[in-house]
């Protein structure tokens, strides 16, 4: 794999509804932000990625590398747009790893971005999919209606999920509460997560996750460059495609009760880290919860406990605060937010800062390894990063 890329500069706007704030404010706020972190000049930048998703939907931003370029002043250097649905920031990421492991550049800058708020209801990603969905496989399809099938699937097959989705939902507002860049910042009880209006099938609404406005950012630099500046090791990164956009759902290779996308994704990932068991080596996980379901079958995928156990798993308490391996820590999508393009990048801002041991209150005591996953198309692809601590102090200790 070559010369270990590390993180030596984190960062990440409030995640909520900015109806006075643009696209282009919130990249320039974040890529400020990044460079002070990273104690570099947007000068010292040679090449940068931007993950955004729909930009189309939204607005004319994002639609290609300038959307990030002509705002921060970034010219005569490459920059690059990624769209991979949910996955897209954790994608640019990917990408960059890789120029930097090949030596096409020397300090990358990886930005997610995404405006989801002002936009009116008939430019929403919702109306999208109800519009121009695929007209026998998908007409109509929503994402509630997705992960309502995954939750009843579950039901089915292992027992009913209730329980663990209001758990899931409890846990991770309770973390967001703590965290001053969510969206959601108020714990909500087990009667409201179960009184809430439904959606589809089991889920409700205090079962999905909010869009959102928001930005992430990462400097990037091969380990050699960090010259003893403290650092984090993205020691394992992948994506995989699985199924298409509009036959995630429909295709009999699907049992719903899990993504295969994440699954190849994660042992990639995994086997470059040198991670034999994910439950046991890793500290602090930041995963995709655009549903709380979303997020018992992740735990079940991601080979943090065998199939059908992932209900039983954060019904332990082990996924929780004081747990034996906290789970969406920031708040997750549920409670931080989940602005699409930007939700990958600021996963691995999140898992940095706890291997920094600069959460704050929400700080996983001794935390050295996490792990970030995203899943999209919906559950067509995945990608899944391992990030461990690489800060010559910590690792002389």
């Amino acid at each position: 794999m070559g010369e270990d890329v590390v993180a030596i500069g984190a960062a990440s706007t409030k995640f909520g509804e900015f109806f006075d704030r643009g696209y282009a404010d919130l990249v320039r706020d974040v890529v400020r932000a990044v460079t002070a972190d990273a104690g570099i000049t947007l000068a010292d930048v040679d090449a940068a990625w931007l993950g955004t998703a729909f930009a189309y939907t939204y607005s004319d931003e994002g639609n290609a590398g300038t959307s990030l370029a002509e705002p921060i002043g970034m010219h005569g250097r490459p920059v690059t747009r990624v769209a991979a649905y949910c996955a897209s920031g954790l994608d640019a990421i990917r990408q960059a790893v890789a120029a930097l492991r090949a030596h096409a550049c020397d300090v990358a800058l990886v930005v997610g971005a995404e405006k989801m708020r002002d936009v009116g209801p008939r430019g929403s990603l919702v109306m999208q999919h109800v519009n121009r969905g695929h007209p026998v496989l998908s007409k109509g399809r929503t994402a509630p209606g997705i992960f309502g099938l995954v939750a009843e699937r579950y039901r089915a097959v292992y027992g009913d999920p209730r329980p663990a989705m209001t758990a899931v939902a409890m846990k991770n507002h309770a973390y967001g509460e703590l965290n001053p860049r969510a969206h959601f910042r108020r714990a909500v009880s087990a009667e409201q997560v179960e009184a809430a209006p439904p959606l589809s099938g089991p889920i409700g609404l205090l079962d999905a996750c909010p869009t959102t406005d928001g930005a992430a950012a990462l400097i990037l630099v091969r380990e050699s460059d960090a010259r003893g500046r403290r650092a984090a090791a993205i020691s394992g990164i992948a994506m995989s495609n699985d199924l298409g956009y509009f036959t995630a759902n429909t295709s009999s290779r699907s049992d719903l009760l899990g993504f295969e996308s994440t699954r190849s994704a994660a042992a990639s990932a995994y086997e470059q880290a040198g991670v034999i068991r994910p439950f046991d080596e890793i500290d602090v996980v930041e995963l995709h919860d655009c549903f709380t379901i979303t997020e018992v079958v992740n735990y079940e995928d991601l080979g943090l406990c065998g199939k059908g156990e992932g209900r039983d798993l954060v019904l332990s308490g082990a996924t929780g605060p004081g747990g034996a391996l906290p789970v969406n820590t920031s708040g997750g999508l549920k409670a931080c937010g989940h602005p699409i393009g930007a939700t990958g990048v600021r996963m691995v801002v999140d898992v940095c800062d706890q291997v920094w041991g600069r959460a704050g209150v929400r700080q996983v005591p001794g935390a050295r390894t996490g792990l970030a996953h995203a899943l999209g198309g919906p559950g067509s692809l995945a990608c899944v990063a391992v990030v461990t601590d690489a800060s010559p102090a910590r690792a002389a200790a």
